[in-house]
């Protein structure tokens, strides 16, 4: 198979993403000139969006190359493309540490100074210490994604089938690392920005988030590749079936960890554990809530427990995308609230800023997925059937 009749179209998604980027990347600039916390807070937010999709996609890749079978091998060329971007997120995490007294209580002096627990916290909330543990959160992300895109690049090139081996057990070894630097990652550039709530399962639910996040982007570059070969002949109604029940999986867990995170706390009924929901309860922050319970959990629940409704692209790819767009606003949820001293605001950089960011990752995403192929190549775990008339080449 020839995978040619899909560069045009990733190629020209990359130009446009392009000049989105630099478009609106204008008007975050302008804004951060007129109101730099309002900039580094919108910045956080879009910054996690787009991280999430690249770690979901390293999660998800790991659990693959661990758990075998042949339905993520689809979009295992869209996950390598995500994970290679690791890269460049990690240069853009360098406007957070410039904005950090306007997004982390902790990081002024005179505020720690006035806070006892605060004080309490400072050999952990530091600013030397919390920019060292980024750094190694990087360098941990960014080396397993460099081996398994280059060992699946070798793969392709020698069709050595014992590359699969070390596959499988830098995925074994690095699903442990990844759940380690995703869930002190997520105290870090999350839940520190209210450093005195706390909550146990706020890792899961960072990295349940990642997962699905990911898996809703990679369906809709899917359901786009599917359109011309190679993917064309090789996506099916299966494949999307199978796809369809790991969302829904998703789904679910996503709702059982923010529920069971709500039901612990307030069952407790602890002042330094309930404020953080008391601050969530004003009535615009309620009918956010109100509109992630109805579409971000209860309308993809119902309709994917239709069999038919997960073996249809056009039904999952909208699914797909009306969950990535409620993924920045559960992360404004989440965050916003702490940002804001629970005064429900939107201001417009908290548009921008993340579009801005989206069209130069989707750029450098749309670059790293067209100069490989789109289909695995002689991974002798590749289901044969899938590839009529033999091995399918560049």
């Amino acid at each position: 198979m020839n995978q040619s009749a899909s560069i045009p179209l990733i190629e020209n998604v990359g130009r446009r993403s392009l000049w989105v980027g630099i478009g609106f990347g204008v008007l975050a600039l302008i804004g951060w000139l007129l109101n730099p916390a309002a900039f580094y807070q919108a910045y956080l937010i879009g910054y996690l969006f787009w991280l999430a999709i690249a770690l979901g996609s390293l999660i998800t890749l790991m659990i693959h190359h661990v758990a075998g079978g042949t339905w993520l091998y689809v979009i295992r060329r869209p996950m390598e493309a995500a994970i290679r971007t690791l890269p460049l997120l990690a240069i853009l995490f360098l406007p957070i540490l410039l904005g950090m007294s306007s997004l982390y209580p902790w990081s002024v002096a005179e505020i720690v100074a006035d806070d006892k627990y605060l004080q309490f916290k400072s050999p952990y909330l530091n600013t030397p210490f919390f920019v060292l543990r980024a750094v190694i959160y990087f360098a941990v992300w960014c080396t397993l994604g460099h081996f398994l895109v280059k060992w699946s690049a070798q793969q392709d090139a020698s069709g050595d089938p014992l590359l699969n081996r070390p596959l499988r057990v830098l995925s074994g070894g690095g699903i442990v690392a990844y759940v380690l630097t995703a869930t002190f990652a997520s105290f870090d550039w999350m839940m520190s920005v209210d450093p005195h709530w706390f909550s146990s399962i706020y890792g899961p639910i960072f990295m349940v988030s990642q997962g699905l996040g990911a898996l809703c982007f990679l369906l809709i570059a899917l359901a786009l590749l599917a359109r011309s070969e190679p993917l064309a002949s090789v996506v099916t109604q299966d494949r999307y079936h199978d796809l369809g029940k790991w969302l829904f999986a998703l789904v679910m867990l996503w709702a059982y960890m923010m529920f069971s995170q709500f039901l612990i706390i307030w069952s407790g009924n602890l002042p330094e554990h309930i404020a953080w929901y008391l601050r969530r309860s004003g009535s615009d922050w309620k009918v956010l809530a109100l509109i992630l319970t109805l579409f971000h959990f209860l309308v993809p629940f119902i309709v994917l427990l239709s069999r038919l409704a997960k073996q249809r692209s056009a039904i999952l790819v909208k699914l797909a995308i009306g969950l990535l767009v409620l993924r920045f606003f559960d992360l404004f949820w989440l965050l916003a609230p702490d940002l804001h001293d629970g005064v429900f605001v939107l201001h417009w950089l908290d548009l921008v800023v993340p579009v801005a960011l989206g069209g130069l990752w989707l750029a450098a995403y749309a670059q790293r997925l067209s100069d490989r192929p789109l289909l695995v190549l002689h991974d002798p775990r590749f289901p044969a059937d899938t590839v009529k008339g033999g091995d399918h080449h560049e």
